[in-house]
């Protein structure tokens, strides 16, 4: 080529990454994060993968296998040229995929996860659990080289950048595109200070910490011939025996792209009329998507060491925090997604994973409470999910439930219905949004006058469950914001007697005038206005019909325009000095007061329920008016 030639040849056009790649990046480069060896199991989780989905096609092409080789992993280190190359002969990408793979982090919650990782110091257990670990190759490298070729394809490609204006793609040299007949090769041009990672030990280390259990040969190539580095063999085929607890911790980071602990291990081999092994753990942090509006769980699932999906939905979606491996010796190969949603081979293996993780979670709570209510912390309101959704084990996740309670600590209902008071025959709950705002309701009171402990529920789900008009060991749950409760046969604590007594001391009041008073003054606010056994010292409060939604309920479906519109039932404490002067202003020459008094409770009752009252601007100049009368008296 000319000089002349080579001054018009035009420059590669440099894209520009997804915004929310580039401040990644930006993270990456500019960040110290304390633990930099995640690039490389990274990199060779992604040539696993690719490997594993060029194994699936080739079921049905076998000629994507003709050119490349068996499947494998390479890893070679250049100390001359400063580089660290990881390739593979899997699957390999066209440019379009180049540049969507390579360019965009195509997952929910990408900005929200941005966010976070700018936050904390240690961005490395985030890069893991987000699973955007290829741009963790950037804490590392200054420069990224990728040449790729999809099985099949006659034209290789090339991907180019420096992590920071953007990335190219270009044809791949004739030299380029003879290294890679099929698959992806990576180079990586390292940083001054890590050099380190073109020691043989320091890749050695790596691979047998975080990959040695990766199904495809991983192989270190240097001066000599390439030599396999990895045991390669499917851990989860392996007898429980064999294995150490260090063996199952590594095989669930390597499996999950963890960075923490296992908080459960579930390991074994099912025989039978169906035969398949499983291995699964339970994280001791959330995923980063437990909420995502989906509610996918990713249990890997093999067919003969064959990975085949990690979308086979294999537990339900109250469990979709598990993680691991399921490998079926009796599922076709060429199984597809609408077959795994009809297969009964796959339904029955649900069911009894499903049955098998809920006993082990029952195992767990009974033998370790600690390490359980670790668990439930982390995870407690995705299996109360369950709880509405799996019919045939709600008593038994109701019994892996754990709750708040005006006791303080975290309860089993088994614990609760224990603690019963005499003549109890109902489980007491009260839903809101936070517990120091439920231990402050008015509905409390009656309950706490007899020492009755209370479930505080405030988890969104919550009020969706207990809509089921629950029991558990035949003991009926029971809202005490919804229908009427009557505590009559419970005795009030001692403290209580005296109190109960001198309040009955005081004037007596026309109850039933009163209560049609404020029943017509209100008007169509409520839907009736009785006398309250759950109150003691507040003046009302506000509850549901005994059919129909619970008020939490109802207030979460009006968010979405799906409330029935129902309307609230006010109770009064007919004993409640403020009830007292209804009565007077009722039968006396202050008349016009009822409705303003009545109005007023009404809207302190919404006030104590967490809502805004309909008129905030009425209410406050009735409570002014009020006080100034009070004081000016």
């Amino acid at each position: 080529m000319t000089t002349e030639t080579a001054e018009k040849t035009e420059a590669p056009e440099i894209q520009p990454f997804q915004a929310e790649v580039a401040e990644l990046l930006r993270l990456m480069v500019h960040a110290v994060y304390s633990e930099t060896d995640v690039f490389l199991r990274e990199l060779i989780s992604n040539a696993s993968d690719a490997c594993d989905k060029l194994r699936y096609e080739a079921i049905a092409k076998p000629d994507l296998m003709a050119n490349g080789g068996a499947l494998s992993i390479r890893i070679k280190p250049d100390a001359e040229a400063g580089t660290l190359t990881v390739s593979d002969t899997g699957i390999g990408m066209d440019r379009a995929e180049l540049i969507d793979n390579l360019g965009t982090v195509a997952r929910s919650g990408t900005r929200a996860f941005v966010a976070r990782l700018a936050e904390q110091k240690d961005g490395a257990s985030l890069i893991g659990r987000f699973g955007v670990g290829f741009y963790a190759a950037f804490m590392v490298a200054d420069r990224i080289v990728v040449t790729s070729r999809r099985a099949g394809a006659s034209e290789a490609w090339v991907w180019t950048s420096e992590g920071g204006a953007g990335f190219t793609v270009t044809p791949a040299s004739q030299e380029q595109a003879a290294r890679v007949s099929r698959g992806t090769e990576i180079v990586l041009h390292l940083k001054d200070d890590a050099k380190k990672y073109l020691e043989t030990y320091e890749v050695e280390r790596i691979v047998s910490t975080y990959s040695d259990h990766v199904q495809f040969p991983i192989e270190l190539a240097g001066k000599n011939e390439p030599r396999q580095i990895n045991k390669a063999s499917a851990i989860w085929q392996r007898p429980k025996s064999e294995l150490s607890p260090e063996d199952c911790t590594q095989a669930y980071k390597s499996i999950a792209g963890a960075f923490d602990e296992p908080e459960m291990t579930l390991h074994y081999r099912a025989e039978g009329r169906l035969s398949y092994a499983v291995l699964l753990f339970a994280p001791a942090t959330p995923p980063y998507d437990l909420f995502d509006p989906a509610r996918s769980g990713h249990v890997k699932l093999y067919v003969r060491r064959v990975f085949i999906t990690d979308q086979a939905a294999l537990l339900p979606a109250y469990l979709r925090f598990m993680r691991g491996v399921v490998d079926s010796e009796d599922l076709p190969l060429n199984i597809s997604r609408e077959m795994l949603q009809n297969n009964p081979q796959v339904a029955a293996m649900r069911k009894a994973l499903t049955g098998r993780v809920v006993g082990e979670l029952e195992s767990l709570a009974e033998k370790d409470a600690d390490a359980y209510g670790r668990l439930w912390d982390a995870f407690g309101r995705v299996l109360k999910e369950g709880i509405y959704e799996d019919f045939e084990r709600r008593e038994a996740l109701l019994a892996l439930s754990r709750f708040e309670t005006t006791a303080g600590a975290k309860r089993s209902l088994k614990q609760y219905v224990a603690d019963f008071k005499p003549n109890q025959t109902e489980i007491y709950y009260l839903v809101g949004d936070t517990p120091e705002r439920l231990k402050g309701n008015p509905k409390l009171e009656a309950a706490r006058a007899r020492g009755i402990e209370v479930l505080l529920l405030t988890d969104p789900v919550d009020a969706f469950w207990v809509a089921g008009r629950l029991d558990f060991g035949g003991k009926p749950l029971k809202s005490l914001s919804q229908g009427e409760v009557d505590f009559g046969l419970v005795p009030l604590l001692d403290a209580e007697k005296k109190e109960e007594g001198a309040k009955d001391e005081g004037a007596a009041t026309d109850d039933a005038g009163v209560i049609d008073a404020v029943k017509g003054a209100l008007g169509e606010r409520v839907s009736d206005v009785r006398s309250s056994a759950r109150l003691t010292d507040s003046a009302a409060c506000l509850v549901a019909a005994a059919q129909g939604a619970d008020r939490e309920l109802e207030r979460l479906l009006a968010r979405h325009d799906r409330g029935s519109g129902a309307k609230p039932i006010l109770e009064l404490n007919m004993r409640h000095p403020i009830v007292r002067a209804l009565s007077r202003a009722k039968q006396g020459e202050h008349g016009g007061d009822l409705k303003e008094l009545a109005l007023l409770l009404f809207d302190q009752a919404q006030i104590l329920d967490g809502e805004v009252p309909d008129d905030p601007a009425a209410f406050a100049k009735r409570l002014n008016d009020f006080v100034v009368r009070g004081l000016s008296a």
